[in-house]
């Protein structure tokens, strides 16, 4: 079974998203296309420019920072503003996005072309909140998709109750199967601290006691981002002592980008410390964070591949592909030839597990 442990579905971008204020998508989907590292380009003769008419970068980290200029979802994947009479661009979905929405029935269909068995959806506030249209997905494709729960982040302070049952709604009521914490989103809306701090705690406590798999997107949340990044792993690692029975997955791999340099990948050994926890699980999308770096199949990866199994154990590892954002820079078929074709120094055993045995188990998955 080839199980994609990484991929999303999400309502129009035009719209709300779920949001109760009418302009909360636009700000968050503001912040993220600004401070992405896609190229901008100016549109009246596609010259290489900069987002800096989007925000201040002196903060970057919070929506407070965001600059009037009149941002919007255009269409065909990209995102469009105006400055001085001047309009920018910046492509962060594939241009066969023509209508900025992502149905089911469209990840489906790149599903069955590429072989793919089921998919777990992932969340993150810009591309819509809420737990509703996420349900539905999963409740159109029960035997094809899986999807996470989410709560908003910077909620949960002011209303760790309200929050937590949120989350059992969604796990108990609705059929999602985990919940998907992105702490950056608490920067965006003023709080820079751990997200392990005391006034978690009534939160945390609530959803350990649902017994389900939590999944944290941790990133840079300040500069220096290498620093910020270490900084959520000595965070993580505080969380799991304190809820050591918890099953965790860190998503999308270790921070790639904050430990390149020679044309390589060099991780410290600090990114190890959190999984001595054996609960501990790691998705790698490498071609989502590195596909505007290194060309398909990227060879430069392989042996950060090679010590992941032998640190971690492929039973620990869930290969996932961040489709359809992904296919920018590779098909989903080349995702799954990366592993298959390229990583010949996977056995057998730890190809079925990285390629869906781990996550298929996480999630209790029959095969």
């Amino acid at each position: 079974m080839i199980f994609d442990g990484h991929a999303y579905c999400f309502p129009p971008l035009t719209g709300t998203g779920g949001f109760s204020e009418p302009d909360a998508l636009r700000k968050h989907l503001q912040q993220a296309i600004a401070v992405h590292h896609q190229p901008t380009w100016r549109v009246r003769d596609r010259a290489p420019a900069d987002a800096s008419g989007l925000i201040d970068m002196e903060n970057w980290p919070a929506l407070a920072a965001l600059k009037d200029a009149d941002f919007r979802a255009s269409g065909l994947g990209r995102f469009e503003w105006t400055v001085d009479g001047e309009d920018y661009a910046k492509q962060y979905f594939p241009p066969s996005m023509v209508d900025m929405s992502y149905p089911a029935d469209r990840l489906v269909a790149e599903m069955d072309y590429a072989g793919v068995d089921k998919a777990l959806l992932h969340r993150t506030p810009y591309l819509g909140v809420g737990n509703d249209f996420i349900a539905e997905c999963i409740e159109q494709y029960p035997d094809r998709l899986l999807g996470l729960a989410h709560t908003p982040e910077w909620l949960v302070l002011s209303d760790p109750n309200g929050s937590v049952d949120r989350v059992a709604r969604a796990v108990n009521e609705q059929g999602l199967s985990g919940l998907h914490f992105l702490p950056p989103q608490l920067n965006l809306y003023g709080f820079d601290g751990p997200w392990d701090a005391p006034g978690f705690q009534p939160f945390w406590d609530g959803v350990a006691a649902l017994d389900t798999p939590i999944f944290f997107s941790l990133k840079e949340r300040a500069t220096p981002h290498r620093d910020s990044f270490l900084n959520e792993i000595k965070t993580l690692t505080r969380w799991m002592a304190r809820y050591p029975n918890t099953t965790v997955v860190m998503t999308h791999g270790i921070g790639w980008r904050n430990f390149m340099g020679d044309d390589a990948i060099h991780l410290p050994d600090a990114v190890w410390e959190p999984f001595d926890n054996p609960n501990l699980h790691l998705q790698f999308l490498f071609p989502i964070a590195l596909g505007a770096v290194w060309d398909y199949p990227m060879p430069q990866v392989r042996p950060v591949i090679e010590e992941c199994v032998q640190r971690i154990g492929a039973d620990r590892i869930m290969w996932g592909t961040d489709m359809p954002i992904v296919s920018r820079f590779w098909t989903y078929r080349q995702n799954i030839d990366f592993i298959t074709r390229y990583c010949d120094f996977l056995g057998t055993d730890e190809l079925d597990a990285i390629l869906g045995g781990a996550v298929a188990k996480l999630l209790g998955v029959v095969e």
